[in-house]
This record gives structure tokens, sequence and C-alpha cells, in this order.
């Protein structure tokens, strides 16, 4: 059942004895005074349906922890100690002197309550409705959009690793697994969670290693006895396919045999401990294992208006499919920043269709030849399907492909074009691929080029999103702290609540009444 306040605290009342030591304008000092407002009890009421068993910490004290501990980034560990022995997060949570708090993990239950509810991300949202309440937000119609890798809280597993975990996680998880295996899995000894012992630096013997495992695994999930399985035994069940799918392949010849696959599967699982995190190419010289964490801020405020955690891969995490998302929320017209992972034709015109303008940095055209011509150079007209090149060739386009884009062949007419070194490589000629947005693209590739105020507004409005993300991961909070994309997902907008909090009460937060406002100089 839901808790409430126990009245008197245990030992003196920190913020009524030590007000002095608690530094003014803090988030401390602002929690220990406005915590029940900013956190009300009917505010948890539909996480604890029932009103039997014991009373429950009072979940005020768990959001103000949670708030706190996403500040500045601790383990639930770290975070117990703290609210134990430092004045500032007695005060912040209502606690007297000696009080010693509470075991850690009932900050997972409480996370675990907060994932199972209607609204996980309350917290976020209760800060939403503060941000709102001051007005800090009316009129500043400026949005930057930007995404950010968050490395994942496991080790990433090779092949072989991953196929051992897999089969030993269904011996645990799945009923009946366990005899199946001993008679069945002969290849290494599952108990033991390391690396066979073999020859490292032999290839034949890591190829009839891998042959041996992919057949335990083939073997077992053919002769598990026919059943209904839970969520968790499902999931164990399909890991071993999944993985040896993705990373092996049949040897050379039909007799059977398996091998590590000659190529990277796409959205290829990194380890078995969190199926849900993958590898994720930034740009083309860094890349993680991990998550895309996505951010809507506004600049001259410096709040996070919306953030969302996906996959790190997948046509759907792209930041252009999330972005829409992010600015769901914002019912008016709105200047939209963004670099060139926004840039796509899809979005773009999704944008002004909602009468969004667009700073947005347009991909950057592929030269064929360095110097040469692109694609812009080119004459499309959408409504004839005809194209001219740079040499005034003229030809149609073809029908779409399964990407969308359109093809116009120049090949004979190259033979003899004096243009050609500076157009195409290819010894049959160019082939254009035409976007179907193109139109679209070559005018924002235009307007980023030649005009002085969208330049201006993109130089001006850029570095306040770069310096978001920057508190977004400081504290050490470039690596998640859990497994999956929903807890991180709360996560995340736990993060993005605490230093909005905090950004408020930099501004001159304040509640009188029922009445939130800033400092007349803020606002």
């Amino acid at each position: 059942m839901q808790g409430e306040w126990a009245g008197e605290p245990v030992g003196p009342d920190v913020w009524q004895t030590c007000r002095e030591l608690i530094p003014a304008g803090s988030v401390f000092a602002f929690l220990a005074e406005h915590r029940q407002t900013l956190f009300p009890a009917d505010m948890f009421t539909d996480m604890y349906p029932s009103a039997n068993g014991r009373p429950s910490m009072p979940p005020q004290v768990l959001a103000t922890v949670i708030v706190l501990q996403s500040l500045h980034g601790l383990s639930d560990f770290e975070t117990v100690q703290e609210l134990r022995c430092d004045l500032r997060w007695k005060a912040a949570c209502g606690l007297g002197l000696c009080d010693t708090a509470f075991d850690p993990s009932l900050l997972t239950y409480f996370r675990r309550r907060l994932q199972r509810s209607a609204d996980p991300n309350r917290l976020f949202t209760k800060v939403k409705e503060v941000v709102a309440a001051t007005g800090v937000l009316k009129g500043r119609q400026r949005r930057a959009l930007d995404s950010t890798v968050l490395d994942d809280a496991v080790a990433t597993q090779d092949t072989v690793t991953q196929i051992i975990a897999a089969i030993r996680r269904v011996i645990r998880d799945v009923p009946g697994a366990e005899p199946v295996a001993a008679q069945r899995c002969t290849a290494h000894d599952y108990t033991d969670p390391g690396k066979p012992k073999i020859a490292w630096n032999d290839r034949q013997a890591r190829d009839a290693l891998v042959d041996a495992l992919v057949t335990d695994a083939l073997d077992l999930i053919a002769h598990l006895p026919c059943q209904q399985l839970g969520e968790t035994a499902a999931g164990a069940l399909g890991l071993p396919a999944l993985v040896a799918g993705q990373d092996v392949e049949p040897a050379d010849g039909s007799d059977g045999r398996w091998r590590i696959a000659r190529r990277t599967a796409h959205d290829r699982i990194v380890s078995t401990v969190d199926p849900e995190a993958r590898h994720i190419h930034k740009n083309r010289t860094r890349h993680q294992d991990g998550f895309r964490a996505h951010a809507a801020f506004e600049p001259e405020a410096g709040l996070f208006t919306e953030v969302a955690l996906t996959a790190g891969s997948g046509v759907d995490n792209h930041e252009a499919a999330v972005a829409r998302g992010l600015l769901a929320g914002d019912d008016d017209a709105l200047t939209v920043l963004g670099d060139a992972a926004y840039g796509t034709g899809d979005l773009r015109q999704s944008l002004q269709v909602d009468g969004h303008t667009l700073v947005i940095k347009p991909p950057p055209l592929r030269q064929a030849v360095p110097g040469g011509f692109t694609s812009d150079d080119v004459q499309v007209d959408a409504q004839t399907g005809r194209v001219t090149c740079p040499a005034g060739h003229i030809k149609t386009l073809g029908r779409p492909l399964a990407d969308g884009n359109r093809q116009a062949q120049f090949k004979i007419l190259c033979r003899v074009c004096p243009l050609r070194e500076r157009c195409t490589t290819s010894k049959t000629g160019r082939t254009l691929n035409v976007h179907p947005h193109h139109d679209l693209l070559k005018a924002a590739r235009q307007q980023a080029a030649t005009s002085q105020r969208w330049q201006q507004e993109y130089r001006c409005w850029r570095p306040p999103v770069e310096r978001a993300i920057a508190w977004l991961v400081a504290k050490g909070n470039r690596r998640v702290p859990y497994r999956g994309v929903l807890k991180n997902n709360i996560w995340l907008h736990n993060r993005a609540a605490a230093l909005n909090l905090r950004r408020l009460i930099n501004l001159g937060l304040t509640h009188t009444g029922d009445t939130w406002a800033l400092s007349p100089a803020a606002a």
C-alpha cells in the first residue's frame, strides 16, 4: 500500500536545524521546501492499487531521491549512502539527522512500479507541467534536435561466448531443457560460463568448436518437449537460433558443418545479456555498442522539451524517424534546427506541411568525380519526368525503385560527351538516381549555401544543443545504467527532468500559493 508521511523525523529535522548549511538556490534547498508540492501524494496513487499490506516508503521521498540520483549519476548503493550521510540529501528528502534511509533495493522496486504504470515518465511529465506553468517557453518557438550514442551496460560478446550464453539460458529458463542438454550437448560443459579450453590460435580447432556449438544448439532446440512457454522461456528459446542465424553460416560443401559467417549481419545482437543493445556507427570513424538518445531542446531557455531513447539501429530508430515524435507536444509553428541526420526529404516535407520553418543542415552530396558535377547540376522536371544533364542531353526517368528513387540512363550518350571526365568514372556511362524529394533537397542545399540569414541562425543556435547533449551525458551518464530500451528510456526521461528542474531553479523558480513562477529577469 502507499505510504504516508510518518510525521516526526528520526532525530532533529535537518532542514529546520541546519538550513544555513544547505546551499541557497540549490536543488537540495528547493526540494526541501517544495518537495511535497512538486510531487504530491495523489500523483502516485495509481502505482499502489491495493490498500492492504505494509505501508511503503512515501513515494514523494523516492521520487525526490530518483531526481537527485539522476542529476548526480549515482548507483543505487551510492545514492543511499548519500542519503544516510549527506545533510543536503536528508534536507531535500525530509529526513531526520539520525535517519538511516532504506535498503538500495527499494529504488529498484520503485522504478519497477514506474515502469509498469500508465505513465512511466511521470517525473519528466510533472516537470514539464511546471515549465508550462512558468510560461518560460511562451513566445520561444525554436526547437533544436540532436542525438547521441550511449554505451550499453554490458560487455560485448564474441560469437562463441554468445552461443554458449544462449544455450545456458535455455537450460536455465526452459522447463525440461536440462536433461535434454545433458544428453545432447557435448561440445562444452555448459555449467561453466567461460570459454572452452582450446588452442585459440589454431584455426581448425576454432572452426571445429563453432560447428560443435551450433550443432548443440540445434539439437537442444529440436529435442525439447512440446509445451506452452511463458514469456521468459520463449525469449530464451528464440535466442540460440537468433544468435546462430546472425553469426554463422553453412561451411563449404554440403556436409552439414557450420562456420562463423564471412559477413556482419544487419541489426546484429552484440550481447545475450542485453539483446536490445546494438552496434552503432555515429559516423565513419566512430562506433559504439549501446543505444541512441534523442532530444528536443529549447536553446534560449536551456530546457529539454522532449527526449527519447531507442535501439541503436533500424529505420524506425533513425533521427529523422524519431524527430516528429519529439515535436509532437508543440502545437505552434516552430523554427526547427538540426544537423544533417535530420535532413531527409521525408522529414522536411512532413515538417513543412505542419508549418514549421526549417534550419536543418542538408546532407552533403556525393561526387562521382572530385570537383565534378553533382545531382544539383542536373535539371529535373518532376511533372514531365525529364532529366537534362550538364551537357544538355535529355533522358526520361524510369519507374520508382524499391527505395523510391527513379533512374535516368545516360550511358550511350556519355560515350562521346566532352564533359564525361567531370561527370562519371563508370566505363558504361552515367546512371543518375533521382530522389523522390529531389527539388526539396536541392532547394535546401542552395539555401544553406547562399542564405546569410540561414547560416547566422544555424551558427547562433547550434552550439546550445551541443552543450545540452554534454549536460545529458555528464557525470558518467555516457553509459546507461540498465539493460533494455524501456528501463533506459525511463532513466533518460528522469535525467532530463532533473536537468530541467536544475535549470528552472537557476532561473529563479518559486512557488506561491498555487502558482509556479520564475524571477522577472528570467521571464
